[in-house]
């Protein structure tokens, strides 16, 4: 099993395989607009320039089961991430990733890459590194900086 298996939409509202992703690494990210990590997104968006021509892809799924720290539509959350953090990696459109509801995608990597909080989902900006075969491999507690996990992403980028 890997990510491969799965879709979900784009924030435009289109379904996306994520085997078009397959051979890259991937950073998979749950996100939020009014969260305290929101900053993040500034050095996801710094990850994304300085290694998508390496192989990196960032994915983006907003969720608003935290808080409710994403209660805005889709077009309100591209908005927000194009205008405030100058956002060019792919934006998924709102997700649960815990709970009854929670979209198969994260089952997996909740499963296959448990944290602290076992199975659960901790809070907003967990991220998970996938490797180029979409195997999730490692997972990163919300406060982990982006900055902090750049030896990880390189040593996967240099894996064929």
């Amino acid at each position: 099993m890997s990510v491969y298996a799965y879709s979900a939409r784009i924030i435009t509202g289109e379904e996306k395989s994520l085997s078009d992703y397959e051979g890259r690494v991937l950073l998979i990210v749950n996100t939020a607009s009014r969260c305290g990590f929101t900053s993040q997104y500034r050095e996801l968006q710094q990850l994304y320039e300085t290694y998508r021509e390496r192989g990196l892809e960032i994915l983006a799924f907003p969720c608003n089961q935290f808080a409710n720290q994403e209660p805005g539509t889709e077009e309100e959350i591209q908005r927000f991430c194009e205008t405030n953090y100058r956002v060019t990696f792919p934006l998924f459109s709102k997700v649960n990733v815990k709970g009854p509801d929670t979209h198969p995608l994260f089952k997996y990597l909740t499963e296959t890459s448990p944290g602290v909080l076992g199975k659960e989902i901790k809070w907003n900006f967990t991220k998970f590194l996938v490797n180029r075969r979409g195997e999730a491999v490692k997972r990163y507690a919300p406060q982990t900086s982006p900055r902090r996990i750049v030896k990880d992403i390189e040593a996967l980028l240099e894996k064929p």
